[in-house]
């Protein structure tokens, strides 16, 4: 990489043309300060074709030539999870800053190997968890930071799904390359707007279950199947976890796949605070209700908030751009949050398969030995 001018445009690449490498494309190339110079992926008419519609000079199938063989300042990574930690670290270690989509990666060790990676640079590392920016969601922070819930003491997050495995035999299904089923998948989206919202309380022990109950069965199954690696069912299609947070907080997530219920993406967080509580809940990614429950008893003094405009990857690749753009804090930018989310999931996984709480603490005492 070599050093652009304030007054030259930043340089990116996007690694992967799914969905979510299309949102950051289309992010990048409304940024007038931002030039797209490459993108890689392995489906040569879609490359093709989007190459064309944003103007891209590079189109490469394999991320090792984008690396390589294109001038870049920065990098978004949108591939399968098992892909993220190898070429965020060839990107870092190239001089290159990094966001990459979530999960982060597929356990703690390689999140962490990142972060080390992004410090060694001195180049920021930074993770796309886009549901922070929805606006019913900056809607709730808001009434925690304001205190119109006065002390939260417990939350709750759900992600469900009647039908949605994302392709059965593909790699989300694989252990290996996903590192698990819905609660990394979806629940890292859960847990991290919870978090955030709630001002990133230590978590102390996890608790949790996993089912896998209708994949292996063949069913749940949604998606085109083109992404298939004909991997047998090894993941979760239900996950359950209980947290224990600082301060006496408590905090459940459950995130599945695929159960027997109503049709469609349900999806709702909760928080309950000494004062009064918000919810929101939204079906199939419409835009959520959110309701802030006052001390009325008769619910007289409950409140729906105003729909705001959810920004999404805009503000994720804006946010990424920020950090970018200030030498002097990239150090702060480097990805501890996201492995923080990682080093969690991994406890509920090794919870669930111990069938016994894990301490966060005994988990680092048990990584240091």
């Amino acid at each position: 990489m070599t050093t652009n001018s304030p007054d030259t445009p930043l340089r990116v690449g996007v690694i992967g043309l799914g969905w979510a490498g299309q949102q950051h494309l289309a992010s990048y190339a409304a940024r007038p300060d931002v030039q797209v110079v490459g993108i890689a992926g392995l489906e040569d008419q879609l490359r093709t074709d989007l190459a064309a519609k944003y103007e891209v000079p590079n189109a490469v199938p394999r991320w090792e030539d984008l690396l390589t063989q294109v001038e870049l300042d920065a990098v978004s990574i949108a591939v399968p999870t098992f892909l993220h930690a190898p070429i965020a670290i060839a990107a870092l270690d190239a001089g290159i800053h990094v966001l990459s989509e979530k999960p982060m990666a597929r356990t703690a060790a390689e999140a962490d190997a990142m972060v080390a990676a992004a410090r060694r640079s001195n180049r920021v590392l930074e993770v796309a968890f886009n549901h922070r920016y929805r606006g019913d969601i900056s809607s709730m922070r808001d009434q925690v930071e304001a205190g119109a819930l006065g002390r939260v003491y417990h939350a709750k997050a759900e992600w469900w799904r009647r039908a949605g495995i994302p392709s059965l035999g593909s790699w989300f299904t694989n252990k290996a390359m996903g590192g698990g089923g819905p609660l990394i998948d979806l629940g890292v989206h859960m847990l991290d707007a919870t978090l955030h919202m709630l001002g990133e309380p230590r978590v102390l022990a996890v608790s949790a279950v996993t089912h896998a109950e209708l994949g292996p069965r063949g069913l749940g199954g949604s998606g085109s199947g083109k992404q298939a690696v004909g991997s047998a069912f090894e993941v979760e299609d239900l996950g359950v976890v209980m947290l224990r947070l600082e301060g006496g907080v408590s905090f459940t997530l459950e995130a599945s796949w695929a159960t027997h219920r109503p049709s469609g993406d349900d999806m709702a967080i909760t928080l309950y605070g000494t004062d009064g509580g918000v919810e929101l809940r939204t079906i199939d990614y419409a835009p959520a209700t959110v309701t802030v429950f006052g001390a009325a008893a008769d619910g007289s003094d409950d409140v729906v908030l105003p729909e705001r405009e959810s920004l999404g990857h805009r503000a994720v690749v804006d946010r990424f751009l920020v950090a970018v753009a200030d030498p002097s804090r990239w150090n702060v930018y480097d990805g501890t949050i996201g492995a923080t989310r990682t080093r969690i999931l991994e406890a509920a996984y090794l919870s669930a398969e111990r069938g016994a709480e894990v301490r966060m603490d005994e988990l680092m005492a048990e990584v240091a030995r």
